[in-house]
């Protein structure tokens, strides 16, 4: 009692404001300062955006590259007919070399096609079919054969080999050598390279499931979206009763364990070495041992009796919480169906969230691919020059060629010693902390938009006559003329946790290798500390937000109110999120399961009445599968909306309990079912309902 005394002086309580009737609207902009540097980052954000795609060149991610930098198969180049990577000496990326230098040590050249033939660079010289034929991989026959070899102007051999793309070598000297999937190896026939080929056929009948199922596909997502609708509005009649069953299903099952284990401590009665202790018997690999001691059993009877009797007590003392949260939630699809435009704002929220996503991708392939070609020194012998940097239009006017024969300059990799270049890293940093920023922002207007719709429907005393005409793009407005400074700041405080996360999952890729595990102990210590502090900060923004939506302060004002008004009801907030989340959690569960069922008879042909409409399909499971996870998605989607309406409507009940006293002055706002589950009333006839 004096805990919550002392947070009901710290967390300034409510005082009654007679003119208070729900959502402010003469409010002033907040958090300023904030606001600007979010439009100043945003406009850096912009010029980074520019500068990298000045820069940059995605070609370099498309096409494949030779020794001298140029794009295999790009249109327009005299290189567009060549669209194939041909390796001289494939063998020599086998050497250490390619993973200390990002490059393999030969010669490399585009190509229309991968040799398709075994020949020799000796035999072809004899041959005029064969040489032009050659001719295809080279075009230097000026100088006798030893020249040529000695020079590495051609390959000594042909040998039959195949356009590559899916070999996990192949990836690997993609990353390294930075060239793309569509190179000259040699035809192994192997257990790897028919695998490649069966992929490729299932993706290719996989795609011609979409291209004959896409229309059922919509048709299914759509009852998804109808299904998820309609048990919304069932939750106004039937939220209490799935809560009830779900305790006294909870009840039963852990009452059968308990007569379970009961059974078979009974049964072990008289068993030779039943009544060996688990002390006695130890440690042991085989847990199953475990299971032929009386002890055991005794054990899990004891341990689920108490749970079962802790159960059946917080029913007993938690019972009206429980009530109020049923209540609350049958509230909260009332609100739902008066303001039936917040279902739909969660497009608006995807839709700024992919264009967010989409900027940040298309910024970081820029950057990634903003670095110039750098050329260095490679040869098989001992030379000073050895990967020192070249320019190959006049490398073979100086010395390097004549101290060191075999040298070659050859394009090794993208990078650069400019200013931009030295900062690039930094760039990359900056785009990933938008991207968090922008995302959280986005996430918190939806937030505030559907908190101040939801609220405009408490406050109304007369229900729906005195909800406002279009609530949800009201809410929306008054966030972005005067809270785009608090949610910036929210958004801001999340982001930077965020970072910090992905720095420690950075390090901790880093450190696998190492053998320290003090250094492992603290950084697994340091991840699930701020695992914990990024949940917390979104359940204090989430609240944080709705207070701003309702009385328009400033961020850290909402946040501190937000705080110690849960903080005065810490019961009934456990209770309402453990309710909320089961509720959400079954109609998911139940949304996807009568959804993929129906798809799983539909698809599978086993409809006899639209067995003929039902269409052709290699995989049966990949439209299936298609429709399960779009529907989870949209269900998704709609709970969302659900969830915050709940959070909004409890911290306006708990406002609402604090301000008001039921009389002629200040009546209640709530509905009649919360007025009489608190022994409530107003004192006038009127009434919420």
């Amino acid at each position: 009692m004096l805990f919550k005394k002392l947070l009901f002086l710290t967390g300034d309580a409510r005082k009654f404001d007679p003119t208070f009737k729900g959502p402010i609207h003469n409010r002033g902009c907040t958090d300023v300062l904030c606001c600007i540097l979010f439009v100043v980052a945003i406009i850096g954000y912009f010029a980074v955006g520019i500068l990298a795609w000045s820069q940059g060149d995605p070609r370099k991610v498309i096409y494949p590259t030779d020794s001298t930098g140029q794009f295999c198969g790009q249109a327009g180049t005299p290189l567009e007919k060549k669209p194939f990577l041909f390796y001289f000496n494939i063998l020599k990326c086998a050497s250490p070399l390619v993973l200390l230098e990002f490059q393999c040590p030969t010669t490399q050249l585009c190509v229309e096609s991968c040799p398709t033939k075994y020949t020799t660079l000796m035999k072809a010289s004899k041959n005029k079919g064969d040489l032009d034929y050659y001719a295809r991989f080279s075009g230097h026959w000026n100088w006798s054969v030893p020249q040529i070899l000695r020079d590495g102007l051609c390959p000594s051999v042909l040998v039959s080999s195949k356009p590559c793309k899916s070999t996990m070598y192949l990836l690997i000297m993609s990353q390294i050598t930075g060239t793309s999937f569509s190179n000259c190896f040699l035809v192994v026939p192997n257990r790897k390279s028919n695998m490649v080929v069966e992929a490729r056929q299932v993706a290719m009948k996989i795609f011609e499931d979409y291209t004959v199922s896409w229309y059922w596909i919509l048709i299914g997502l759509v009852i998804a979206m109808v299904v998820s609708l309609i048990f919304i509005i069932l939750l106004r009649y039937l939220a209490g009763i799935m809560i009830w069953v779900m305790i006294i299903m909870v009840i039963l099952v852990i009452g059968y364990g308990i007569f379970h284990c009961a059974m078979e401590y009974r049964s072990l009665s008289g068993e030779p070495g039943a009544d060996v202790t688990i002390r006695d018997l130890g440690l042991q690999t085989d847990f199953s041992v475990y299971l032929q001691i009386r002890q055991t059993w005794l054990a899990f009877i004891i341990i689920l009796s108490i749970v079962e009797v802790i159960i059946i007590l917080l029913l007993i003392f938690l019972r009206k919480r429980i009530l109020i949260a049923i209540a609350l939630i049958k509230e909260a699809s009332r609100a739902v169906g008066h303001v039936m435009s917040s279902l739909f704002y969660p497009l608006l929220t995807f839709a700024l969230l992919a264009l967010v996503i989409a900027y940040w991708a298309i910024t970081a392939v820029f950057l990634s691919t903003s670095n110039t070609q750098v050329y260095k020194v490679f040869n098989s012998s001992e030379c000073e020059y050895s990967r020192d940097t070249c320019d190959p239009k006049t490398f073979n006017t100086t010395n390097v060629t004549a101290q060191c024969p075999d040298a070659e300059c050859l394009f090794a990799f993208y990078g650069g010693e400019t200013r931009y270049h030295q900062y690039l890293i930094v760039l990359q940093f900056y785009n990933v902390f938008l991207f968090f920023w922008c995302a959280n922002f986005v996430t918190a207007l939806g937030q505030v938009t559907l908190a101040g719709a939801f609220a405009s429907y408490y406050w109304a005393f007369k229900k729906p006559d005195d909800i406002p005409a279009s609530p949800v793009f009201s809410s929306l407005g008054r966030a972005l003329r005067y809270h785009t400074g608090s949610l910036a700041f929210g958004s801001l405080i999340l982001s930077l946790v965020q970072v910090i996360r992905v720095l420690l999952e950075y390090l901790d890729q880093k450190l696998k290798a190492a053998q320290n595990g003090c250094a492992k102990f603290l950084l697994s210590c340091l991840k699930c500390c701020f695992w914990c502090l990024e949940k917390f900060i979104k359940f204090l923004n989430r609240n944080a937000y709705i207070m701003v939506a309702i009385y328009g302060k400033s961020f850290c004002t909402s946040a501190k109110d937000a705080f110690f008004l849960l903080m005065r009801n810490i019961v009934r907030v456990a209770v309402l999120d453990k309710v909320t989340d089961f509720l959400l959690f079954l109609g998911k569960l139940l949304i996807v399961g009568i959804v993929g069922i129906f798809s799983f008879f539909f698809f599978s042909g086993r409809i006899k009445a639209v067995e003929q409409a039902a269409p052709s399909l290699n995989y049966y499971w990949v439209p299936i599968l298609t429709v399960v996870v779009g529907s989870y998605l949209i269900a998704h989607g709609f709970f969302s909306v659900y969830a915050m309406c709940v959070d909004t409507l409890f911290l306006c009940f708990l406002e609402d309990l604090e301000r008001n006293d039921g009389s002629t002055e200040r009546p209640y706002f709530m509905s009649q079912n919360l007025l009489v589950i608190l022994k409530k009333s107003n004192e006038d006839a009127k009434t919420v309902e």
